[in-house]
């Protein structure tokens, strides 16, 4: 079986350069370089431009990243906001700058209204993550992913002391222990479900709108081999035991911090009871059946940057319509 290619935000052309990071005085030379290309997050959001035509490597007409030139930031910007290096594309080298997110009253700092006034807009990653090119998707996952990881991680580990941001924002390092802290990322498993009639299993959580489902999934627990997830979690959420566990693809999630391992289990039994705490209601779908269920509405799907749309997809046997992603309905 092919595994999954192009999964939207496993998407990415720019070199990490990790080698760079421990250069002194690497974000001054950036920003007095012309080339450098420069993103910009608020929150978990990031600045991109609409209208404008991506060619070719996977993007979509209409949705950019606004990647500025250092002589369009802002110094009020560069001093205030969080500097990340995010690798080379050759001789031009990426930078994010992360903000935090506009207060809960709708108020938006002035440095978000003036970027904002330039015809751009702010876009989460979830929203534009299909549309935009490899550079751009691998950009904005590796930028919120790491943005994420600081705004959770201010103070050691260890001792309780604030930490300061080091190796060119991809460590801190404790100022009174000596600890060195890196960005964690969290195993998650994820699955499509199969029985001998090739029939797919799907559940539904309580949070979710009426009517949409998908593919169960669950975090990897400390001593446990990722097929041996694949197993406790469904057996956990929907009572179906499952024999062999194939691996089909992985992609980033940084909501905040997951790394999405896909996997396609075949079952030893098909009596499903859902467990009431993960899952309000698992079932099994023929093909006949999922068909019917999207045209009438009655099933919802996950949005296509998700690996739970793709796994889907490649069960069924081909792409699905936008219309059966549960965000396109109202409601």
């Amino acid at each position: 079986m092919t595994p999954l290619d192009g999964l939207a935000l496993s998407r990415a052309t720019v070199d990490r350069s990790a080698e760079r990071r421990s250069e002194p005085g690497l974000f001054d030379e950036l920003l007095a370089d012309a080339r450098t290309a420069v993103l910009v997050l608020a929150g978990d959001r990031v600045l991109v431009d609409d209208g404008t035509q991506t060619e070719g490597n996977g993007g979509s007409a209409g949705v950019a990243l606004a990647l500025l030139r250092p002589g369009e930031v802002p110094e009020a910007l560069v001093r205030s906001a969080l500097p990340l290096y995010l690798g080379q594309d050759g001789p031009v080298g990426h930078l994010a700058l992360a903000l935090p997110a506009p207060d809960g009253d709708g108020g938006a700092p002035p440095l978000i209204e003036l970027l904002t006034a330039a015809g751009r807009r702010w876009a989460g990653l979830r929203d534009v993550g299909t549309l935009l090119d490899d550079t751009g998707a691998g950009l904005f996952t590796a930028a919120l992913a790491l943005a994420n990881w600081h705004a959770v991680h201010p103070r050691c580990a260890r001792c309780g002391t604030p930490t300061v941001v080091v190796q060119a924002g991809w460590s801190r390092s404790c100022p009174a222990c000596g600890a060195e802290h890196y960005p964690r990322t969290d195993p998650a498993v994820i699955m499509a479900i199969v029985d001998d009639e090739d029939r797919l299993l799907l559940g539904r959580q309580a949070a979710w709108p009426p009517k949409r489902y998908s593919t169960l999934a669950g975090f990897v627990e400390p001593g446990e081999s990722l097929e041996a997830a694949v197993r406790r979690e469904v057996a956990e959420e929907s009572g179906v035991v499952v024999g062999e566990v194939e691996y089909r693809g992985s992609q980033p999630w940084p909501f905040p911090a997951s790394l999405m391992l896909g996997f396609r289990g075949h079952a030893v039994g098909t009596a499903v009871e859902a467990d009431g705490v993960e899952l309000v209601h698992a079932r099994w779908w023929t093909r006949e059946e999922f068909e019917a269920d999207l045209a009438s509405g009655e099933l919802l799907l996950p949005s296509r940057v998700s690996i739970a749309r793709r796994l889907v997809e490649d069960w069924y046997g081909g792409p699905l319509d936008e219309a059966a992603d549960w965000v396109n309905r109202p409601g």
